[in-house]
């Protein structure tokens, strides 16, 4: 919609315009790669391009037919083939984050699930790494995506993945990456230890779950776990369990530097990119073909790709590929053996 503030004199009382289609990465281009998917996960239908983008970007919008749109989609069909085929040689990354997205596409009676591996390299970039449509999050999908890129040579296996409950995920890992470190998202913990308990007790209970997460040392937060279960474990036994099964997982980020753990106890950077896609399925309840969907939603990720910020603490990447130890997200300095010989 548009605002027309008139009477304002400006100042905090003036209604400014905020676009409630675009994401803010996609505003201000004038790119058909970063605005076509957008408009179309939107809701947006290719009948409707021509008129969506002359609001956008004027008189001089390209003339975009629905079968314009059409040669696109087969044009960024290449794009998707070439991007899988890949080498992946000269490629390292330090941690990964992964996730599965469900797409009701056409309202299929079994959802697709499309698997999504985030990747930050050494220099602190986080880069799309694997992407493709598997059955549901199951480990034979996981397998099929991980033993595919390393395959193209991604040898080097992550320090850490960080990832939901999805066990699925976790057993391909340890069969294609046995080496890597599990980092358990406490987003998705957090939702699954709240549904286990009444409504009332929730916010009392989200509360305690961040001091543990938010504990500066491993020490503090294994005393806040501890006092949870003392806390809620008689009256809710199956929300402390859900906690405490995966204690390791969830605590793994305290042997990685401090500057990273925003970074490595959440699967937001999915999360965040992804939001756009399930608006687009809720608000049409599913029209896309998967084909269509699946193009379309490569499309927005590499769009918003290019704006992925960097990891903070970029610096400190280095030292986690040459092996240094970190305690508490501190790195470990070894102290010189002053004995006589």
């Amino acid at each position: 919609m548009r605002v027309r503030d008139r009477g304002a004199t400006g100042g905090e009382d003036r209604v400014r315009f905020a676009s409630t289609i675009l994401p803010k990465w996609a505003r201000r281009t004038r790119s058909l790669d970063a605005l076509l998917p957008v408009l179309y996960l939107r809701g947006v239908s290719t009948g409707d391009f021509q008129e969506a983008l002359s609001a956008l970007l004027g008189r001089d919008a390209p003339n975009l037919s629905p079968a314009v749109v059409t040669r696109l989609t087969a044009t960024w069909a290449d794009e998707y083939a070439r991007w899988q085929g890949r080498d992946l040689s000269a490629r390292r990354y330090v941690y990964v984050w992964a996730d599965g997205v469900y797409l009701q596409a056409r309202m299929e009676d079994q959802a697709e699930c499309m698997l999504v591996l985030i990747g930050a390299t050494p220099e602190g970039r986080k880069e799309l790494v694997g992407f493709q449509v598997g059955v549901r999050e199951s480990a034979q999908s996981w397998r099929e995506l991980l033993v595919d890129v390393k395959r193209r040579g991604l040898a080097i296996a992550p320090e850490i993945a960080v990832g939901d409950g999805a066990l699925g995920f976790w057993k391909a890992l340890d069969e294609v990456w046995p080496g890597t470190r599990h980092q358990r998202c406490w987003v998705h913990k957090t939702a699954n230890v709240l549904n286990k308990v009444p409504k009332s007790v929730q916010p009392t209970m989200r509360a305690d779950l961040r001091e543990i997460h938010a504990a500066p040392t491993r020490a503090v937060a294994e005393a806040a776990l501890a006092a949870f279960v003392e806390k809620y474990g008689a009256k809710y036994p199956r929300a402390a369990d859900c906690l405490t099964k995966d204690r390791e997982a969830l605590l793994a980020f305290f042997d990685f530097p401090a500057e990273h753990w925003d970074h490595l106890w959440t699967t937001i950077p999915i999360e965040s990119v992804f939001a756009t896609v399930r608006h687009r399925t809720v608000r049409t309840k599913g029209a896309l073909s998967p084909t269509t969907a699946k193009l379309m939603v490569f499309k927005l990720v590499m769009a918003a790709s290019k704006t992925w910020r960097r990891l903070k603490g970029e610096n400190q990447l280095p030292k986690v590929v040459a092996g240094v130890i970190f305690r508490d997200g501190t790195e470990v300095i070894a102290c010189p053996d002053h004995r006589a010989a």
